[in-house]
């Protein structure tokens, strides 16, 4: 490059350090994406890079608007999403009165809403309208956010539209009786060791402790949207109950399922914990009360019961002075000592108990009670209704949790002797009061009513006080890319940046993509019959995200024996008549893969065109070829020469009408067609499905003669080395595609002034 004038040294060094701005703002983008930030619930947020302890006395509140209803919760919050108006950073809030709300968490302004109101829901068949305290999840996949509504079920939305999901099982059922359980806990979205993404939502009962109401757990499947439920009362009756002779009910009431944070997920255990209050605790007839039990990730147990459940030795104590520990639930906790997986557990009796999720009791199975490896006061006293924050300080690797209640706010450190037993040593208190605190960057923030301070949490030195906020009551803060957002009990929301400047949204290319409005239960879902692609840079070059669907009449086939059918509006799987000659073979065009990419993900998703439950045995290959061409009579499915590479499905589960569904991982298969020397970015690829099962063992899907929009599509995710993407060029049928090119060269980008 040559050298600027003198003139310009000075302006072009400022664009320059603007540009690093730029870029530093873009990479660090990150989501909020649930209360307590992750599936953990630790409420510390080790992304932030923006507020920090030397600027956080610089906050300003640059935005305050009114809702249209009150959000007792936290946000949810997800960077770069693209909507109809742009790429926006938005925030998703569910009101008390069952809305859901994607705001700009720029302006303030209203993306998308939807309300699933009381509709005349009285709580316990009164006079007060039904309500919720839950607060919002963001599928681990980006592409929808969950919501609870008080007609008793949870729904799914696009992000960027908020088009309402309403296959596939959607909207979920959570209760059958929302006039006596209430939906009080945040949503929780996990993805599981196997990953299988998975969404939790819990219920209790309303204030008073009326009506008919069981405490549970409904664990969806968010691939297929299948769900399990667990009843902490009759827990051997794995339904939603109804009310007393309208079907299957449960004797006891009670035992709910309250807590801030619902359900923990603690990834070492791969399991999931809650805790439940009041209610009967009698293992013999499968019911507990005043207890934290754990589940497997799907929401099952073992024998009608809990994997292991903890009972303090006093729990009729607590059920008869309603101080049980549903208030709270686990809060993990890393350490070093002899329990390598740790939680402290509070309480409506002010106890925090040290609890070991290896084995709650002590006795490596569910209905025992005590076992709690240390317990203590909380310093502040009264009882504990919020959910701790936990942080592990960079400086010297201690683990430190911080408990707020209506007496103030504590910092305890836990301490491990020589024996290797841990126990929590208070090291401050402050007297005031608070909701559920939060940890970023280190700083600890927490919030009360018309209150908001940023203490220093190993000292407790004050960096920063507001007072612009309104009344709370669950209300807790989130912190994400570079701002403090918080919502009040005047139904209002609030924003606060260093200086009063929010930063920007992440440009488009880094937007989020939103799905068509086709959605499949199991993937996102793109513009039908448009191949989609999703691109985000990584040190290396990108990752990509992309969607292809059958396009043409002659690229779905079924053959069975000699017998060659390219015309139908279904195809099938499995095996015709034939049992070694049936196929199917789905060619997608002009895959915009470039030569060299590492497949890292592949997956057939195909529409099930009737209810049907049949035993599926297939194997799934791909045509060995670098240009697949359209089947014929000359050039069946069958007569292709597959790749080496192919992966066996097994299935004999239901498949429902007008639903999507996924088939299994097959990244090794695209990878052996891509890998090849005549791939090109732009060609086209077969896949090619075989029956190995019994005669007439066959599913029906919908074919592009029977719905382009529902034809079967391939979803493959790539990386790349580096460089630019090329465009690949339309297809015949018309059909579009979005892709992303990004400069690859020095002199590929240029700034002129004048002559310079």
């Amino acid at each position: 490059m040559k050298r600027l004038p003198p003139q310009l040294r000075s302006r072009s060094l400022w664009a320059a350090l603007l540009a690093i701005a730029l870029i530093a703002v873009v990479t660090s983008a990150y989501d909020w994406p649930q209360f307590g930030f992750t599936a953990r619930r630790d409420s510390n947020n080790t992304q932030e890079s923006v507020i920090n302890a030397a600027n956080v006395g610089t906050l300003q509140r640059f935005l305050s608007v009114t809702l249209p209803g009150i959000a007792d919760g936290a946000p949810a919050y997800q960077s770069a999403v693209a909507t109809a108006s742009g790429t926006r950073n938005l925030l998703f809030l569910t009101t008390k009165d069952g809305r859901i709300l994607a705001v700009d968490g720029l302006t303030g302004a209203t993306i998308w809403s939807h309300q699933y109101g009381p509709n005349g829901c009285l709580i316990n068949h009164g006079s007060v309208p039904c309500y919720t305290t839950s607060s919002p999840a963001i599928d681990p996949n980006r592409q929808y956010v969950y919501s609870y509504g008080l007609d008793g079920y949870v729904h799914k939305y696009q992000v960027g539209d908020g088009l309402e999901i309403k296959s596939g099982g959607w909207p979920e059922l959570a209760s059958l009786k929302a006039y006596d359980e209430k939906g009080s806990s945040a949503l929780s979205a996990v993805t599981a060791a196997n990953g299988n993404r998975y969404l939790y939502v819990t219920n209790g009962g309303y204030p008073g402790d009326g009506g008919d109401y069981q405490g549970h757990v409904t664990a969806i499947n968010l691939a297929d949207g299948s769900q399990r439920v667990f009843n902490t009362l009759c827990s051997n009756q794995a339904v939603h109950f109804t009310a007393p002779g309208l079907g299957s009910d449960c004797a006891s009431v009670n035992a709910a399922i309250w807590a801030r944070a619902g359900v923990v997920y603690d990834s070492a255990t791969n399991k999931i914990y809650m805790a439940t209050g009041n209610g009967t605790f009698d293992p013999t007839q499968h019911n507990w009360g005043d207890s934290v039990f754990a589940l497997n990730p799907d929401g099952t147990g073992a024998n009608g019961n809990p994997l292991d459940s903890y009972t303090p030795t006093n729990f009729q104590q607590l059920q008869n002075t309603d101080t049980d520990i549903g208030s709270t639930a686990p809060a993990v906790l890393p350490n070093a000592s002899k329990y390598p997986h740790l939680a402290v557990q509070g309480g409506k009796d002010g106890v925090l108990r040290l609890i070991n999720l290896d084995n709650l009791s002590g006795h490596a199975a569910p209905g025992f009670t005590g076992g709690e490896v240390f317990s203590m006061t909380v310093p502040q006293g009264n009882e504990i209704l919020t959910t701790p924050a936990v942080w592990v300080n960079p400086a010297d690797a201690s683990t430190w949790v911080f408990v707020a209640n209506d007496n103030g706010l504590a910092g305890l450190k836990l301490s491990v002797d020589g024996s290797g037993n841990p126990r929590l040593v208070s090291q401050w208190q402050v007297a005031n009061g608070g909701t559920s605190p939060i940890v970023a960057n280190g700083v600890l923030y927490y919030v009360v009513s018309n209150n908001i301070w940023a203490l220093d949490p190993v000292s407790h030195a004050q960096l920063w006080h507001n007072t612009q906020l309104g009344p709370t009551h669950w209300q807790s803060p989130i912190v994400a890319d570079g701002v403090l957002y918080v919502t009040d009990g005047n139904g209002g929301l609030s924003g606060y940046a260093p200086n009063g400047q929010a930063p920007t949204p992440t440009p488009i290319g880094n937007a989020t993509a939103t799905p068509s409005r086709t959605p499949a239960p199991s993937t996102p879902t793109p513009t039908a019959g448009a191949p989609t692609a999703t691109r985000t840079p990584t040190a290396g070059g990108q990752t990509v995200t992309l969607t292809a669907q059958v396009a043409a009449s002659a690229d779905d086939a079924n053959q069975d024996g000699s017998a060659l059918d390219l015309t139908s509006g279904t195809l099938w799987l499995g095996n015709g008549a034939s049992t070694t000659s049936s196929y199917a073979g789905l060619r997608f065009t002009n895959l915009a893969v470039p030569s060299g990419a590492t497949i890292t993900s592949a997956r057939l998703q195909v529409y099930s065109s009737q209810t049907q439950w049949h035993t599926l045995d297939l194997s799934l290959a791909a045509e060995a070829a670098g240009n697949s061409a359209a089947f014929s009579a000359s050039s069946p499915p069958g007569q292709r020469t597959r790749t080496g590479q192919a992966v066996a499905h097994h299935s004999n589960t239901s498949w429902q009408a007008n639903t999507w569904y996924s088939l299994d991982e097959m990244a090794p298969v695209i990878q052996a067609v891509v890998g090849r020397p005549d791939w090109q970015q732009g060609n086209s690829l077969s896949v090619i499905v075989t029956g190995i099962g019994g005669a007439w063992g066959r599913k029906f899907i919908l074919s592009d003669d029977g719905s382009p929009a529902n034809a079967p599509r391939l979803i493959i995710t790539y990386t790349t080395a580096g460089g630019s993407t090329a465009t690949p060029a339309p297809t015949a049928s018309g059909k579009s595609q979005t892709i992303t090119a990004q400069v690859a060269a020095s002199a590929d980008d240029a700034n002129q002034d004048g002559s310079a």
